[in-house]
């Protein structure tokens, strides 16, 4: 079967969507459709909801990835981690002492 021809080849409607997005990111994707109608650019409201979607998917990955950095800053790598708290127990007389300290620390 053959495909329809596009109203207008040069229009990018998910570039439209895109557009109308920014300008207000809480619009309802039916008001959205009426508005891009206005314009005579003609979606489907599946569409619509495909760009939003992949915005939204944009910003949650950065948002993982900004939560992930700030967790793996504090520990890079759990061997030298060991050794730290090898060396402060011994700084502090022992693993008695250091689990004093610790149980103290948690009240």
């Amino acid at each position: 079967m053959a495909k329809k021809a596009a109203e207008d080849p040069s229009i990018n409607k998910s570039q439209a969507i895109r557009d109308v997005l920014t300008g207000n990111p809480a619009i309802k994707s039916k008001d959205l459709i009426g508005q891009l109608a206005g314009k005579g650019i003609k979606v489907a409201p599946s569409l619509v909801y495909m760009v939003k979607s992949k915005l939204n998917k944009g910003r949650r990955k950065a948002r993982r990835d900004r939560a992930s950095a700030a967790a793996g800053a504090a520990v890079k790598n759990p061997v030298e981690v060991i050794l730290r708290v090898k060396d402060l127990a011994r700084e502090l007389g022992g693993y008695r002492n250091l689990k004093q300290l610790v149980d103290l620390l948690a009240e």
